[in-house]
């Protein structure tokens, strides 16, 4: 592999190489994913048939390579589907050498991917802001709740009355509930216990779990090539539980649900870039989550389901955030998706 191949192969943003007659030779690994193709099916396809760009931009191509002048488009709409519209800064450069006909670099600059990063670094602080709020609430909590129950339980020691002693019982049990709820906030206190493990029989028993709860089948759609990770069983089960039982209690006996997996190459996770991510969705019928609820959902007690506790979910992202991780939401009227990012190969060094 040549060194040039290599540097365009872990750039972040799409870059194709065009020939004379511009169709494409050459779409680097980001390209494959922003569009959801594999190089070997676009190779030798026209470009506009590809990005499905307006026809003015045939001109614009033509120009660039007959004339040898580069150009720059800001804020394009490309329709890859009917429910997938992106927003690219489109550049073309062209490339002429005596003995070989033109070549266009075409780069392709995903604005809402810069929006995604930007939302991903709110959660990351969200999450952060959040658990230093709940260790310190705990420790404040914590201390007075043992006084309390151990001057409760002096009290008891001191009086005849069984009707009095009643009292304190219910001092008692208060603060072993309140106790109980701080615990439950501050999410599993054990070490993790890292092996490598296969995601999918992780989502299995998660699924087996749940199945056996509620009177509903859960569609699972797995990428079979996704590689093992290195993670703490329990708590990605823990995590991944949570989610899967927030989404049936949502669509109740007569939704759907399901449960995909696909592998991200060169993929960002705030502002650190992984060669490979895991990403987990968790897909929803039900009546969607309230645009005003959506960006607190991860926060503790916060809770759109009569008689929830509003913890399950923030539990879930402290143990993908473990995990070096991150969840998402996104929520409509009829469709809901969580979408739980893992890294499976180590960092870049480089930012987004």
């Amino acid at each position: 592999m040549t060194l040039h191949k290599r540097i365009l192969d872990n750039l972040s943003h799409t870059v194709l190489v065009l020939d004379q007659h511009l169709a494409v030779n050459y779409i680097n690994p980001s390209g494959e994913i922003l569009l959801g193709v594999s190089a070997r099916q676009v190779h030798g396809q026209p470009v506009l048939e590809l990005l499905h760009l307006d026809g003015r931009f045939n001109d614009s191509f033509i120009k660039a390579r007959d004339g040898g002048h580069p150009f720059t488009e800001r804020e394009v709409e490309m329709t890859l589907r009917p429910d997938m519209v992106l927003t690219v800064d489109l550049s073309i450069t062209p490339f002429s050498e005596p003995t070989r006909d033109m070549t266009l670099l075409l780069e392709l600059q995903h604005l809402d991917r810069h929006l995604r990063i930007t939302r991903e670094e709110h959660l990351l602080a969200q999450q952060s802001a959040t658990r230093a709020l709940i260790r310190g609430l705990a420790h404040e909590v914590k201390n007075p709740l043992g006084g309390l129950r151990g001057a409760a339980q002096l009290l008891e020691r001191q009086l005849d009355a069984a009707e009095l002693r009643e009292y304190t019982q219910v001092i008692i049990g208060e603060a072993d509930r309140l106790q109980a709820l701080v615990d439950r906030m501050l999410g599993p206190a054990k070490l993790p216990q890292h092996v490598e493990l296969n995601i999918h029989e992780v989502l299995e028993r998660v699924r087996q779990l749940v199945e056996a709860e509620a009177d509903l089948a859960i569609d699972a759609d797995y990428d079979p090539s996704i590689p093992d990770l290195i993670g703490d069983h329990d708590q990605l089960i823990q995590a991944l539980l949570n989610i899967v039982r927030n989404a049936v209690q949502a669509v109740g006996n007569d939704g759907h649900v399901a449960v995909r997996t696909r592998c991200h190459r060169q993929f960002t996770i705030g502002q650190q870039r992984y060669r490979l991510v895991i990403g987990i969705e968790v897909i929803d019928d039900g009546p969607g989550i309230p645009a005003e609820m959506v960006e607190n959902i991860f926060y503790p007690m916060v809770t759109g389901r009569e008689g929830g506790t509003g913890l399950g979910l923030s539990i879930a992202q402290e143990l993908i955030h473990r995990h070096r991780g991150l969840i998402e939401c996104s929520s409509r009227s009829g469709q809901t998706v969580f979408r739980i990012l893992l890294p499976l190969q180590g960092a870049m060094h480089e930012s987004a």
